[in-house]
């Protein structure tokens, strides 16, 4: 059997949590959403795991995915919430996710929510950072705007042993062109051996270009990261504003179709697995979490 990763997926119950951005949004998500709900879409593609990716700066958002990922063996990881302006207490959350929550391999904020673009940059928030880096997680980075890249540019410079990733390829222009600050912005970050980047949140739209205005970002991000740091994520369910899996995963299937079997391994499961310290399978152990580029671990991905 094949094993895919789905690194970036979603629950939410906006009775448990508070989600501001959530707040009178389209009904298909605005409601509480759990992983029982896309599970026949999940089987239904093949995903063997999924990563759960916080939706709050909210301590009870975390909650949930770890009881989430208590009551379903699909749940490989969680990608965390931690206060990182606060370093005293990010430290402190830290340490509990080391000794009392193993099943974290990650940590994000929601950064494209603060006021000021350039948030990460502040010292505290650098302190928190840093802290995180001692923890050996990653850092999911949200970068909506241009301000955002070049936070994580230079936290990649500024604090060169943490692991960022980058979800969904840094929000790149779906025009179907080549130019504008992103092309060269991803570049210089994937310079970084440390970074790496979802291939996960696009959505180009209708029509029959579809495929033709979402394939030359994609390009871009296998020239400068290699699949060996790119990582497959459904981003459901928001992905069900643009047709669920029913349209992301044929589009993810056509995008990587052109690459090698070990590089189709790689986006689908490898690179997942190696950055956060994944179950190389569903009910096996945690491994190490190791920096991109390094020793891969096996998969089998099948031809898609």
């Amino acid at each position: 059997m094949r094993h895919v990763v789905d690194a970036h997926l979603h629950v939410w119950d906006p009775a448990r949590a508070s989600y501001p951005w959530l707040v009178g949004g389209p009904a298909v998500i605005d409601r509480a959403l759990a992983l029982e709900d896309v599970a026949p879409e999940l089987d239904e593609a093949g995903i063997t795991s999924v990563v759960l990716v916080q939706s709050a700066d909210d301590p009870a958002d975390t909650a949930l995915m770890l009881e989430s990922a208590r009551r379903h063996d699909r749940v490989a990881g969680v990608v965390a919430y931690a206060p990182l302006h606060d370093p005293a207490e990010a430290e402190r959350v830290l340490d509990r996710y080391r000794t009392d929550e193993p099943v974290v391999c990650g940590v994000r904020v929601l950064v494209h929510e603060q006021p000021d673009p350039w948030w990460l940059l502040r010292e505290e928030v650098l302190e928190g950072l840093a802290a995180l880096a001692r923890h050996g997680l990653p850092f999911d980075v949200v970068a909506v705007r241009t301000e955002h890249l070049r936070s994580a540019l230079r936290i990649s410079e500024l604090l060169p042993d943490l692991t960022l990733v980058l979800d969904h390829l840094g929000a790149p222009p779906l025009d179907g062109g080549r130019e504008g600050e992103w092309w060269d912005l991803l570049g210089a970050l994937a310079s970084n051996p440390r970074a790496c980047a979802k291939v996960s949140g696009l959505y180009p739209g209708s029509g029959a270009d579809v495929l033709q205005r979402v394939r030359p970002p994609v390009e871009h991000a296998l020239e400068v990261f290699g699949a060996a740091r790119l990582m497959y994520g459904g981003d459901w369910p928001i992905s069900l504003l643009h047709g669920g899996y029913a349209t992301s995963w044929p589009l993810t299937r056509e995008l990587l179709r052109g690459l090698s079997g070990p590089e189709r391994e790689d986006v689908l499961a490898g690179t997942a697995t190696r950055v956060y310290g994944l179950p190389s399978r569903v009910g096996s152990s945690p491994t190490t979490a190791t920096a991109p580029g390094d020793e891969p671990t096996p998969t089998t991905t099948e031809d898609l």
